[in-house]
C-alpha cells in the first residue's frame, strides 16, 4: 500500500468543519448533503494525522488500529510512531531484496503486518520520541529519501566490489536512513527514552502496552486459493510474504461487520481508484450508474484519481449501488482493476436513510475535509474493494475461529 497526498488536499481543499466533536460529525458525508446517517457504532480513535507526501499509509493506519486496540484494552491513549515503523520496516525490505539478487520488491510500500513484524524485532516508541522530520520540514516528504534509498540497493545488488557484499553495506543503507529520519543505535537495546516519568527501550515501552502481536491476523477473499486456508497474498507490497486467512466474501462481510458492532476496529487495505471514492465528499460507493461522475484533475502520482475533485448528484443523494458477485470481486483482483493502494482504519458503523450501511472510515490525509478526515464506505464498495483487514482473531466468532483453525 502506497498511497500519497498532495498538497492541494493539504492546503488548498482545507475547509471549516460545520460538525462538532463526538458523533455529530458522522451524520452527513458534507454540507449541504441529502444523506443522513444514523450512528449504529462509533469506536474510539485516537487524532487523525497525516502521512504528508510518503507512500507509508500502510503503518498510519495500522498504528492508528492498534492506538484503538491499546484503548480497547484500557491501557491508555498513546500516540505511536509511524516512522520509527518505516525505518525498521526499510531495513528488512533492503536485506529481502539484496537476498533475491534485487528482484524482489524494494519501496515506500507494505503491509499491516509489517508493524508487527517490527515490533516484534525492534519495538516500538512515541511519536515525540522519533518524529522522523530530521530533514527540517514539519510534514513528511520522502521522495528525496526514497530516491536515494533505491538507488542504494540497486547498486548493492550487483555486487560491485569483489562480486560480493561489504560488511559495511547496512551502515551505509541505516546512514541513509538516520540522515532523513533521526539516529538511532544499533543495537535496539542501547536506545534508552523517559516517556511520562518512565526509562523505556522500545521493546519495554511496547511491553507497556499490553499487546501481543501474535493475536493480530489478516483476512481476505479470493478464489485462486481455498476457503478457510491462509494464502500469500500476490501484491507487490507484501515483501515480507506474510500470509492471511480466506474466506468467500459473504463472511467476509460479516466478519467486519460482527467485528465493529462488538467494539473491535480493524485496518483496512482497499483500492480507491474507483470513480466512487470521493474522499473530499466524504463518501466511497458504488453506483450502478457511473456515468454521472466526472473528475477533475488528477492527484496522485501512485493511483490515478483518488484525490481528484468527483462531481456527481451521487454524492449528495444516496443512489442505488451494484451488488458484486465473488466472480467479479475476483476477476477485478486478477486484471489489477482491484490494487493494492491504500491502507486505511475502520473504526465504525453507520445507516443511510435508505437502509446502506457504510463503515466509519478513519484516513490518514489530514482533516481535509467535512468530515475531519473520515469518509463513510458503503457496504457494496467495501464488498468490492476491499484487499484484506488486520484485525484481533477475539473479534472472530467462535464458529469462525473454528473454521479457519484459530485458537
Amino acid at each position: 500500500m502506497k498511497a500519497i497526498l498532495k498538497n492541494s488536499l493539504v492546503g488548498v481543499f482545507m475547509s471549516a468543519s460545520i460538525f462538532a466533536s463526538g458523533q455529530e460529525k458522522f451524520e452527513t458525508n458534507k454540507e449541504g448533503s441529502d444523506y443522513k446517517f444514523k450512528v449504529i457504532k462509533d469506536l474510539e480513535a485516537t487524532e487523525v494525522v497525516s502521512q504528508g507526501r510518503t507512500g507509508t499509509c500502510w503503518s498510519f493506519s495500522s498504528l492508528s488500529f492498534f492506538e484503538s486496540e491499546i484503548l480497547r484494552l484500557g491501557n491508555g491513549k498513546h500516540n505511536l510512531s509511524e516512522m520509527f515503523i518505516a525505518r525498521n520496516a526499510y531495513i528488512g525490505k533492503a536485506e529481502n531484496f539484496l537476498r533475491m539478487y534485487g528482484t524482489f520488491t524494494f519501496g515506500p510500500g507494505g503491509a499491516f503486518h509489517d508493524i508487527p513484524w517490527v515490533i516484534k524485532r525492534y519495538g516500538i516508541v512515541p511519536e515525540e520520541v522519533y518524529m522522523g522530520l530530521n530533514y527540517g520540514d514539519s510534514i513528511h516528504l520522502h521522495s528525496e529519501m526514497e530516491g536515494i534509498l533505491e538507488a542504494t540497493v540497486k547498486v548493492l545488488a550487483t555486487k560491485p566490489q569483489n562480486d560480493k557484499l561489504t560488511p559495511v553495506w547496512k551502515d551505509a543503507f541505516t546512514g541513509i536512513l538516520d540522515a532523513y529520519l533521526g539516529d538511532l543505535p544499533d543495537n535496539v537495546e542501547d536506545f534508552k527514552f523517559t516517556y511520562e516519568g518512565k526509562e523505556y527501550t522500545p521493546k519495554s515501552y511496547a511491553k507497556s502496552l499490553g499487546l501481543n502481536m501474535d493475536d493480530y491476523i489478516s483476512l481476505t477473499s479470493y478464489t485462486h486459493h481455498p476457503f478457510y486456508s491462509q494464502f500469500v497474498l500476490e501484491v507487490q507490497d507484501n515483501w515480507a510474504m506474510q500470509s492471511g486467512y480466506n474466506l468467500p466474501i459473504d463472511e467476509f462481510m460479516q466478519v467486519m461487520e460482527d467485528a465493529v458492532k462488538g467494539g473491535y476496529t480493524f485496518a483496512w487495505g482497499a483500492d480507491v481508484s474507483e470513480k466512487g471514492f470521493n474522499f473530499r465528499d466524504g463518501l466511497a460507493i458504488l453506483p450502478e450508474d457511473e456515468s454521472t461522475i466526472e473528475k477533475e484533475g488528477e492527484d496522485n502520482k501512485h493511483f490515478s484519481d483518488a484525490g481528484a475533485a468527483k462531481i456527481s448528484n451521487a454524492f449528495m443523494s444516496p443512489v442505488k449501488e451494484r451488488n458484486v458477485s465473488q466472480e467479479e470481486r475476483q476477476t477485478a483482483f486478477d486484471n489489477q482493476e482491484t490494487t493494492d493502494d491504500h491502507g486505511m482504519h475502520i473504526t465504525g458503523l453507520v445507516e443511510d436513510q435508505k437502509g446502506t450501511k457504510y463503515f466509519i472510515v478513519k484516513n490518514s490525509w489530514g482533516k481535509s475535509n467535512d468530515c475531519d478526515g473520515y469518509f463513510f464506505a458503503s457496504f457494496p464498495y467495501v464488498k468490492y474493494k476491499t484487499m484484506n483487514i488486520q484485525i484481533h482473531k477475539d473479534a472472530l466468532s467462535k464458529s469462525m475461529k473454528k473454521k479457519l483453525g484459530i485458537k
